[in-house]
Order: structure tokens, then sequence, then C-alpha cells
């Protein structure tokens, strides 16, 4: 029995370490356009991935009582408490740069264009975004470009490239990621002063 366990762990290690391969071609002109592709063991198993059409939203429930279904109650979290604690923010600021440095990218470009019609708002949303795009600009391993369009009303997005993954790497970064005191205190702490 003791064999079969191990036999059967040690094939579910040797398929997660086998790469995992997103192809992607994105782009959002007044209506999105875009196709994606999933490779896994060594372009064997390929699936394409099509985006999915929304459905006509029903107005009514079949079956209902026509009033308003009450909401459950949820527990409020106030996620600036956990981002108050030093320890907390240093541990995911950790994970976050192992986990983008976790993907392989090969050409990816992201690229988005925004313009609000009046220079004078998008001169104020460019306050907040210009200096962001100026670090964005410099991350290794992809071309990302933020732009204003101060004359016309637009949003525009491009994006595209080749991205690769080990999926046990992955795993390995949430498990260490959820032994760690500093990520636990910090939950606790956004539950504390809810």
């Amino acid at each position: 029995m003791w064999s079969a366990i191990v036999f059967t762990v040690l094939v579910l290690i040797a398929l997660l370490s086998i790469p995992l391969s997103l192809t992607y071609q994105f782009s959002w002109r007044q209506r999105l356009r875009g196709e994606a592709s999933l490779q896994w063991l060594f372009g064997l198993v390929r699936v394409r991935l099509a985006p999915t059409r929304k459905p006509a939203a029903n107005s009514r429930r079949a079956g209902g009582a026509g009033g308003p279904t009450p909401k459950p109650a949820r527990s409020k979290l106030d996620p600036l408490a956990a981002l108050r604690q030093k320890a907390f923010r240093r541990r995911m600021l950790r994970f976050a740069r192992q986990f983008w440095c976790a993907f392989r990218k090969r050409d990816l470009h992201l690229r988005i264009r925004i313009g609000l019609g009046d220079p004078a708002d998008t001169g104020r949303i460019w306050a907040l975004f210009g200096p962001l795009a100026g670090l964005l600009a410099n991350v290794e391993g992809a071309s990302i470009e933020l732009q204003a369009e101060f004359a016309d009303a637009v949003f525009e997005v491009d994006s595209g490239g080749r991205v690769s993954v080990i999926p046990l790497q992955l795993f390995g970064l949430l498990l260490g990621l959820l032994l760690s005191p500093p990520f636990w205190r910090g939950m606790r702490g956004m539950r504390r002063t809810a």
C-alpha cells in the first residue's frame, strides 16, 4: 500500500515538474479580440482558449418570488491593517518578486493608451500614472508601455507574448507564503480591526 502511495506522489511530482506554456495575443479597441493557447508536456498537449461570450442576463430568476434576495452577511476585512505591518509588506513583496521571476517570459509586451477627451482630465490621470509608466518601462522580462492621449477619448490595450512556468515551482512559492508567520499575522490583523 505504501509503495502505491509513494509511486503516485512521485508521478504527481514528475507531472507538475513539466513546464506549462501560455501563448496569447489580446487587444481591446472598442471591443475585445484575442486568442490564446496552452501547451503542456512539451507541446504534446495543446488547448486553444477562446474568449467566452456573456449570456444574456435575465431580469427575473426562474421560480423566484420577485422580491429582492437577501445578501449573505459578509465579514468586513481591512487590508490596510495588514499593509501597515512591515513584516507582512516585506513578505508580500518578496512573494510578488519570486512569483514574477518564476515565469519565463518571451516577447511579452503590454501597451495601454488612455485619453479622456479633455486634456485637463487626461493630465490629472497622467499625474498618477506617469510615474508608474516610468517604473514599468524598466520591468525586466517585459515591454510595458503606458501612453496618454490628450486629444481624443480613447482606451486601447494591446498585449501578447509567451509565458511558461513550472507548476511545482508555483506550488512551492504558495506553500512558502502560507507557512510564513508574517502572512498569518497580517491576516489576523485584517480580521481583528473589522
